[in-house]
Parts: C-alpha cells; sequence; structure tokens
C-alpha cells in the first residue's frame, strides 16, 4: 500500500533551487513603479479632462442642467452646427489665424536678433540675458496693465510722444480702436498693437532656444568664411542660418500651438473687442454670456481639430526636409 506524503513546508535547498525574478523582470518592475505616478497624474489631468470635454461637446449641456450631464446622455452634433453657425465665427477663426502668425514671427525674429547681438562674450552679457528674460517671466497682469498705461490716450507716454515729436494731429487708442489710416492704407490697430504685445512678451521663448543653438556652432565655420572674405550677412546667410533651421522650424510649430489658444494675453489687453475676437475668446463668451457648456465645448473641439490638420500638414511636408537637411 502506497503511502502519500503530506505536502510540508520548503527545506532551505528547495528555496534555493527556486528560479527568482530575472534582472530584466526586476527592472521592468522598477521603471513601472517610476512611471506610475506620472501616468496617474496625467490620466487625471489631462486623460480625464479631455474626455469630459468630447462628453460634453455632442449633449446640449447649459449651466443651469449642468448636472444632468453624464456618459450615457443625448449625444446629437447641434452645439457644432450652432457654432459653425453663429455670425462672426469664421472671421474670428481669420483674426486668430492673422495673430497667431504674427505674433509668432514676430517673436521668433525678436529671438533670433537678441541671440545673435548677445552670443559673443562681452561685458554685462550676463545681466543682458537675465534682462531679456523679464517680458517671458512677470506676471501678465502685470505687463498687460504697463502697456495699458503706456498707450492710453489720455495719459500715455506712447501717445504723449507721438503727438510731441512725431506729429501726430491726435492720440491713437491703440487698444479700442479698430482701424486707422497709416500713409492712407487702413490698418487694424487693435490687432496690430495684441501682435506687437505677443511677439514682445514670447520672444525670449525663441531667444533661448536660438542662442543655445548658436552657442554649438563650431567656431570653425565662421571662421573659414571670414578667410574666405565672407560679409558678415553672408556668414549668416550660409554659415549659421542651416545651422538654426530646424530650431527655427520648431519655434514655429511650438509657437503656433501655443499662440493659437491664447485667451488671457488678448482678453486682459482688450476684452475680444475692437477686431480681436479670436477662438477662444469666443469660447469663454459661450460660457460667461449664453451659459452654453456644450457649445463652448463643442468651439474648442474645433479649434483642436484645426491644430491637429495644421500639424499634420506640416509632418508631412515640412518635418521631413529638416531631416533631410540635418543629415
Amino acid at each position: 500500500m502506497t503511502t502519500l506524503k503530506s505536502a510540508g513546508p520548503a527545506t532551505p535547498r528547495e528555496r534555493r533551487r527556486r528560479p527568482g525574478p530575472t534582472l530584466k523582470q526586476r527592472e521592468n518592475r522598477t521603471g513601472l513603479a517610476f512611471l506610475t505616478p506620472t501616468l496617474v497624474v496625467v490620466l487625471v489631468v489631462v486623460v480625464v479632462p479631455i474626455l469630459w470635454t468630447v462628453m460634453l461637446a455632442f449633449q446640449e449641456i447649459r449651466l443651469i442642467n449642468i448636472r444632468r450631464a453624464g456618459l450615457f446622455g443625448e449625444y446629437s452634433l447641434r452645439n457644432f452646427a450652432t457654432v459653425l453657425e453663429s455670425p462672426g465665427f469664421w472671421r474670428s477663426l481669420g483674426t486668430t489665424l492673422t495673430f497667431t502668425i504674427g505674433a509668432t514671427g514676430l517673436s521668433i525674429l525678436l529671438g533670433l536678433v537678441a541671440a545673435l547681438a548677445l552670443r559673443r562674450p562681452s561685458r554685462g552679457r550676463t545681466v543682458a540675458r537675465a534682462a531679456m528674460l523679464l517680458p517671458y517671466v512677470a506676471p501678465v497682469v502685470a505687463v498687460t496693465f504697463v502697456w495699458e498705461v503706456m498707450l492710453s490716450p489720455q495719459f500715455g507716454i506712447v501717445n504723449e510722444w507721438g503727438t510731441r515729436f512725431l506729429g501726430w494731429d491726435q492720440p491713437v487708442a491703440f487698444l479700442s480702436q479698430r482701424e486707422s489710416e497709416l500713409f492712407g492704407v487702413p490698418v487694424p490697430t487693435a490687432l496690430l498693437t495684441v501682435i506687437v504685445f505677443e511677439g514682445w512678451r514670447y520672444f525670449p521663448f525663441a531667444f533661448l532656444f536660438l542662442l543655445a543653438r548658436l552657442q554649438a556652432v563650431p567656431p570653425e565655420l565662421e571662421e573659414a568664411a571670414r578667410i574666405d572674405g565672407a560679409t558678415p550677412s553672408q556668414r549668416f546667410r550660409y554659415v549659421l542660418l542651416p545651422q538654426l533651421g530646424p530650431v527655427i522650424a520648431l519655434l514655429c510649430v511650438l509657437r503656433f500651438i501655443m499662440t493659437f489658444t491664447k485667451f488671457d494675453d488678448v482678453y486682459l489687453l482688450t476684452g475680444g473687442g475692437a477686431g480681436t475676437d479670436v477662438v477662444s475668446v469666443r469660447v469663454y463668451e459661450f460660457l460667461t454670456a449664453r451659459f452654453d457648456i456644450g457649445a463652448a465645448a463643442a468651439q474648442s473641439l474645433v479649434i483642436a481639430a484645426v491644430l491637429v490638420v495644421l500639424l499634420a500638414v506640416y509632418l508631412k511636408f515640412f518635418a521631413p526636409r529638416i531631416e533631410e537637411g540635418e543629415r
């Protein structure tokens, strides 16, 4: 008769024979432990609000019935029809594109000029570089207030100098006047002022990127061009500009995305009036004036869709050329 032994605790020899987790498995567990907090934060801060916005965009939700919003509500495309058919939407989209392109180009141009001016060692260069960052790090409420005071038609220093030294017939309401004539040509005054402010405020962002790339350019390239008799403009065009091409392209994409959705600067300066009604201000108006949360969410998705299309065009036609140029 065969007797069965009861399974008892493993002996020390048997415990030593059992294979433990491999080095790769331990590394994977450690990496997952480090990534889990970041994944949770991204899920809570980014993914959940996006899904909530998408859900609201397809439901007729107003502030009075926001509590009834849920996953199993009545979905429709009425909010998108309301947004696309609302008066002034396409005009505001064109205003947003004009504002974005102008502010992006101006900020990169000013950042490039500042980077070229401060790339060489000189006395006081550290202080000058730190001063360049002031518009970017200063609170937006403070800098917009300063600009409003400077541009005021009653007591602003810009109008004071203009009427005293530049021969202006009357003060210019830069932030509340839709158009004014410059040499007989109508100019969008308020929109142009907001573009200048945006370019001034965010040129330090481009300055940091371009200065870092200029510092990495081998000095032998410029020295060889100088020995060959190249002028400063030729050295910039044929030596420095090709080196800065990928950085400028990246800055164009980043600044375009950031400026296209900009709200606080425009609203604090003009409140969206005088021809500066960008789409982000319209989203705010749908929320505060109409209390239409569904339409505001739908318009924000329209903005996101426009950005996705523009980024797809960039990645399709421009990104491959930049990669080939780097090779």
